[in-house]
This record gives C-alpha cells, structure tokens and sequence, in this order.
C-alpha cells in the first residue's frame, strides 16, 4: 500500500489545510526540529504565522539513557520538566538531574545559533502556539515540550501532526487545548513508514526553511 504522504512538505500542506477552518487566534508555529520543520514551514505558510523552534533535550536515566526522567525545554525561563515521581521510583537525585541539565542547556543554545543565529524569538504569552512534528511515536519528548511550554504563558497549545498512534494521541488530547493529527493507526509501527520520502532533514534545509 503507498504511503499516505510523499514526504514531509506534501504532510505540511495537509496538516495547514486541517488547521486553517479553525480560525486560530493571533498563532505562531512552533517546529519541533529537525524532521518537524519543513512539516511546519508549510503550516506557518498556509496560516501566514511566524515559525520558531522548540528545541527539547531529554534527560534520561544514569542506566538507560532512553528512559527520560526529565527534559530541557526551550520555551520559558524555569526550562527544567522533571517526572518527579519516576525520579523517586528510581532513586535518583534533583542535583544531579541539574547538574546534567547545564550541559543540555548548552546544546539547546548550540542548535539555536546554528538554526536561528541571532533573530529574536517569537514571543509566545497570550498567543495560540501550535507545536509541530512530522510524527509522535510514544510521546515522551513532545509531551516534556508541552509542559514546558506552558510556563510560557501562551492562550492556547495546538498540538498538530500529520501521524500518530491512536493510544498515543488519546493521552495527549489532555495535555493540550487542541489536538490535530491526520491518521491514528492501530497498531503503530513506526513514523516513517507513513511517508514515501523520509529522509533524514539535514541542517542545511532547517536553516533555509527558516530563513
């Protein structure tokens, strides 16, 4: 069966063109990057919004770096997400998540000059701001940016994706004011497998599509 998107800026238009009904109040679009950037790129064009980035780096356990016990979000001053509870199940301390954090600050700077320069972000209080992605597999980032983002003080969070899966984005409905994804199979394998072209989104086009 042929994949549902031929790449990335064909699911951008789809998701502008679910979107746009909506009347939005005063949005701005946020890219989760770098796959969800020529995703958003179309979006922001089709709601004629300015695009940003919201840049997010997990934390994760001294023995399983994939599980996430916290994250660095990009979006308000108090950046640091902590799953307090996971925290406590496993033992560990807030100091040495701080302490971890210092260096993912440093990286979220890092890709914000490389990505941006020096351009100004776009203020985010009392706005619609629309997160997206090119896809959610388990949620587990996207869901430490959204609670990040709240501390931004925006009216409202879209959280729009071309592809989810159906469990998944039944748990996010709670976490956002609005919640826009395309298709929701069950069973979930992977993101890619719902785009003909799914190819890496290099450095290169992030900054162009953002300039």
């Amino acid at each position: 069966m042929e994949p549902p998107f031929a790449n990335r800026r064909v699911a951008g238009a789809a998701l502008g063109a679910a979107l746009r009904p909506l009347g939005l109040h005063d949005p701005v679009v946020l890219a989760l990057p770098r796959g969800g950037v020529p995703v958003a790129a179309e979006v922001a064009r089709m709601l004629h919004a300015p695009l940003d980035l919201l840049l997010v780096r997990k934390i994760g356990a001294p023995f399983n770096p994939e599980l996430a016990v916290a994250a660095v979000v990009d979006a308000a001053g108090d950046d640091l997400v902590v799953d307090a509870a996971l925290m406590g199940e496993l033992g560990l301390d807030l100091a040495d998540v701080r302490a971890r954090a210092v260096e993912e600050r440093a990286e979220i700077a890092r890709r914000r000059a490389l990505y941006l320069g020096g351009r100004t972000r776009v203020p985010l209080a009392g706005r619609t701001v629309i997160v997206v992605d090119d896809g959610i597999a388990t949620g587990t980032t996207v869901r430490a940016a959204l609670k990040g983002l709240r501390r931004a003080g925006p009216a409202a969070i879209v959280l729009a994706v071309p592809v989810a899966p159906a469990d998944t984005a039944a748990a996010l409905a709670h976490e956002v004011d609005r919640l826009v994804v395309l298709r929701r199979p069950q069973p979930f394998r992977a993101v890619g497998q719902h785009y003909a072209d799914f190819e890496q989104t290099r450095d290169a086009e992030v900054i162009a599509l953002l300039g």
